[in-house]
């Protein structure tokens, strides 16, 4: 006779799943040949077609580096399709909000990604480099210290812009946790 065995849900019998906990998980493998990957990254066979191949990450950014999406249509077909894409993934821009990722690894935006090309940053750059670039290029274009030049002012107002910019988005990097 077998041993009884201790049950995984310490006797809270509202915390019991509707099935086993054992269930196999399906995973869809990667649609290139001879690739063991999880195929999670969807890509379209071919313009205007709704058949999709599955590849994963790696395999799908290869895939798409010379991807036309708008191929073979006019203007208005392009925007039509472009708004209704917008319309139906509009809700993966919310998900943005968590920001499961941290920065130098494609969660900046790309107004972020300005600003740091702006400052001569790199895109994993830690606020401290921020603060410390900014403050070096607004001492140099500074209206006080350049008075009468325009093109400081408009220098120090795109530094200033961007330095806000990537502010935010350490405040909001911090408030997440």
């Amino acid at each position: 006779m077998s041993r009884p065995r201790r049950s995984l849900d310490w006797g809270f019998p509202r915390w019991r799943g509707y099935g086993t906990s054992r269930d196999a998980a399906t995973v869809r493998l990667c649609d290139r040949h001879g690739c063991e990957e999880p195929g999670d990254c969807p890509a379209p066979k071919s313009p205007n077609s709704r058949d999709r191949w599955y590849f994963c990450q790696r395999h799908a950014a290869e895939y798409n580096r010379g991807w036309d999406y708008f191929e073979g249509l006019d203007k208005e077909e392009a925007e039509a399709r472009e708004k209704a894409e917008q319309q139906t993934s509009a809700g993966y821009a919310e998900a943005a909000h968590y920001g499961w990722a941290g920065s130098g690894d494609g969660s900046r935006s790309a107004d972020e990604m300005r600003a740091l090309d702006l400052f001569g940053l790199e895109a994993d750059a830690d606020f401290e480099a921020v603060k410390k670039a900014w403050r070096a290029k607004a001492k140099e274009v500074h209206p006080d210290v350049r008075p009468g030049d325009g093109e400081a002012a408009t220098l120090f107002q795109a530094y200033s812009l961007a330095y806000e910019v990537l502010r935010q988005a350490e405040e909001r990097r911090e408030w997440r946790g």
